[in-house]
């Protein structure tokens, strides 16, 4: 994950730690997948929450996600390479 900690407001009351909060956010714009499938995922990995819990969280940290991610984006250029 490329983003970094200092992009996220202190989430000083929330449930889950801070790690678990970023990669649900990222891996739902980074990988587009549903709420549902973010869930399973943390699930996976023993953390049990709540699709509207990860609905919550993209839509208050999203925009700050998505923003790190299309900046990171490489930028259109006039050659273009063939592999």
């Amino acid at each position: 994950m490329t983003i970094p900690t200092t992009l996220m407001p202190r989430l000083k009351g929330f449930r889950f730690p801070h790690e678990v909060v970023t990669y649900a956010v990222w891996t739902y714009h980074r990988l587009a997948l549903s709420t549902a499938d973010v869930e399973d995922l943390l699930a996976e990995r023993g953390v049990i929450v709540s699709r509207e819990a990860i609905r919550l969280w993209v839509n208050r940290f999203g925009p700050q996600f998505a923003a790190c991610i299309r900046r990171d984006r490489p930028r259109p250029a006039d050659k273009w390479h063939m592999d």
